[in-house]
């Protein structure tokens, strides 16, 4: 008996989902405007959160409900660590720590792979379709926008494991109606994915935050280099 979860998470975090599209940081990104510090540590968060994602679905895989959605092929951790390469080199595990924001992401994630493993669906739904279904524009605009020569730089966006994405989308959504789930269960999971929207929300206004200390910088700079050519 299909419960319509696939259904019930797209309606029921309507506007979670465009509170988070509209933080000024994804606003730019998606008009094109992309800070090339600020997206290299968007990454780096990424990476812990992924990595702990995948840490909590791969110990729960047995799980009753998580087995529903045991997916290796969609894990990013390690397209995250060609992207970290390419910005920071080799030893780009010396340059990166989880912000405050994705530290309570991540501690989340953690707490209810122990407690609670039937809503690590939430995390899976909010991340991975997300990322199946806006994956190649938001690469494209990376790209074009700080100008990358190679998909070396944006390996976070191509899922090379799924051969048709809209069709693994379908399957994806099924399995989810197909859980077996009772009714508080099905609350739960839509009020957890809400909060995965939030704490993506958090992080996002974190960036914007150190977007605009920079540009600050940026611009008392060139107020400074002014001032000294009327000296």
């Amino acid at each position: 008996m299909s419960t319509d979860l696939a259904q019930k998470l797209r309606k029921g975090t309507t506007k979670s989902h465009s509170m988070a599209e509209n933080v000024s940081f994804v606003k730019s990104f998606l008009g094109g405007v992309v800070d090339k510090n600020s997206y290299r540590k968007l990454v780096g968060n990424l990476f812990f959160i992924y990595s702990a994602i995948e840490e909590e679905i791969d110990k729960n895989k047995n799980h009753e409900v998580v087995k529903y959605i045991y997916f290796p092929k969609l894990y990013r951790k390690n397209s995250l660590i060609e992207d970290l390469t390419y910005y920071y080199g080799s030893n780009w595990s010396d340059f990166i720590q989880p912000s405050s924001a994705t530290q309570i992401y991540i501690d989340r994630i953690h707490k209810i792979g122990h407690s609670s493993p039937e809503l690590l669906i939430a995390h899976s739904y909010t991340r991975y379709i997300g990322d199946l279904s806006g994956g190649q524009i938001l690469k494209k605009i990376a790209k074009n926008a700080m100008q990358l020569p190679n998909d070396a730089s944006t390996s976070f966006y191509d899922f090379h494991l799924v051969e048709d994405e809209n069709l693994f989308k379908d399957y994806y959504r099924s399995s989810l109606n197909n859980i077996p789930l009772s009714q508080l269960q099905i609350e739960q999971i839509i009020a957890e994915a809400n909060m995965a929207f939030n704490l993506n929300m958090k992080i996002f206004q974190e960036l914007n935050s150190n977007l605009f200390k920079i540009m600050l910088m940026l611009l008392l700079s060139s107020i400074n280099s002014f001032r000294k050519k009327l000296v």
